[in-house]
């Protein structure tokens, strides 16, 4: 029986004619990393938003105030994901003032916000796609996508700057401070 083995692009053994694939590999190894970390916390923030939102208008205090409960939502979503961010997605990444960093993190939401609301303005409006269907695909594929494009792009250069010295980079991955 032949036995399989994934080549570890890392290793001294790699072939020398995937110079280049390593080289790219390991260049782009940690913005992976960041990009899937991204993601769950994004999906987690999802589930609590509509989660929430849904416990408090049909079952809880806000009966009958969707947009009520839709704020309280997204503030609740909007901090498990800084947290998420924060603490996980970007731990090795620069820390500024708590205040600094939670009100940033909350403007550049309003802003992607602005970009899905600005996708399904175009659709709805602009070019007179009024379907549901229609609607879905301008607020929630497409501007969802560039929303949290730019999310992931903005967090990173203004939210959770980049540390130039190894050595500090190093001990943010050790801490879990707030």
């Amino acid at each position: 029986m032949a036995q399989t083995s994934q080549l570890d692009m890392t290793s001294p053994e790699a072939p020398e004619s995937s110079g280049f694939v390593r080289s790219l590999y390991l260049r782009l190894q940690g913005l992976i990393h960041e990009m899937a970390k991204f993601g769950i916390v994004g999906l987690s923030a999802l589930v609590v938003d509509i989660g929430l939102f849904n416990l408090l208008l049909y079952f809880g205090p806000l009966d009958g105030k969707p947009l009520t409960a839709k704020v309280v939502s997204v503030a609740a979503a909007t901090t498990v994901a800084y947290f998420g961010n924060r603490f996980w997605t970007f731990k090795h990444r620069g820390r500024t003032s708590f205040a600094r960093e939670y009100m940033l993190f909350f403007a550049l939401n309003g802003v992607a916000m602005l970009i899905a609301v600005g996708c399904l303005w175009v659709s709805h409006y602009a070019l007179g796609f009024e379907s549901a269907l229609a609607d879905n695909i301008s607020a929630n594929v497409i501007g969802l996508g560039l929303g949290t494009m730019f999310r992931f792009w903005s967090y990173r250069k203004f939210v959770f700057p980049e540390v130039d010295d190894p050595e500090e980079r190093e001990r943010l991955m050790g801490t879990v401070e707030i």
